[in-house]
């Protein structure tokens, strides 16, 4: 099991869309299915029931799943947090010592929106 197919899995099962999921996630919907695909072969159990209409449900495994994957992305993020190296001091222009307030990357990505592609602020 690895944490981008948890990632992906994660989305998917939010917005009930393989499309939007890869939209959401910039990857290509056919990255997003493969990543569906080798988790449900991880997993030993389908995740997802497809419809006729581009849309999906979670099966009666992926809805077990979905809280599960939550609480293991949330776990990663905070130990990416506590582990990360402390921000460097530096002066502030009265000479005391200031030091940057590292965020967990979920909280700086929802700061930052799609500002690191090229400033357009926002998902649409």
């Amino acid at each position: 099991m690895e944490l981008q197919h948890l990632r992906a899995f994660r989305e998917v099962a939010r917005e009930l869309s393989f499309t939007r999921a890869a939209h959401n996630l910039h990857y290509s919907q056919p990255a997003v299915t493969a990543q569906i695909k080798g988790l449900e072969e991880d997993m030993g159990a389908s995740l997802f029931q497809r419809r006729g209409n581009r849309s999906v449900e979670l099966t009666p495994a992926g809805a077990r799943l979905r809280p599960l994957a939550e609480r293991i992305l949330e776990l990663v993020d905070t130990a990416q947090y506590e582990i990360a190296e402390p921000a460097p001091v530096s002066l502030a222009p009265d000479g005391r010592g200031t030091r940057d307030r590292r965020m967990p990357p979920r909280l700086t990505d929802a700061r930052l929106g799609d500002a690191r592609l090229g400033g357009r602020g926002g998902r649409a």
